[in-house]
């Protein structure tokens, strides 16, 4: 099942889940300088960051192969089939 967060990046526009991802990237950093200095309240926080980071870069992922003619996603697939 779809988690709500999924299904909110899925509405954003290409422009928009760059511009999220970038500043949850920042966040992230800080976070983690903030924990290892002083400490977090709620060291869990930074595992729901990391997660949303890979959320948003999956989507992106998902739409760069969307863009992809069949043909080449075939050769993608192959590829990767190889190296395992």
């Amino acid at each position: 099942m779809a988690t709500k967060k999924f299904l909110e990046l899925k509405e954003f526009s290409l422009e928009e889940l760059e511009g999220e991802l970038a500043t949850t990237k920042a966040q992230f950093s800080k976070m983690k300088f903030d924990h290892a200095i002083k400490g977090l309240d709620n060291p869990l926080a930074l595992r729901e960051v990391r997660r949303d980071i890979a959320r948003m870069t999956t989507e992106l992922r998902r739409r760069a192969l969307e863009e992809v003619a069949p043909e080449q996603r075939s050769k993608i697939r192959s590829r990767r089939r190889k190296n395992k």
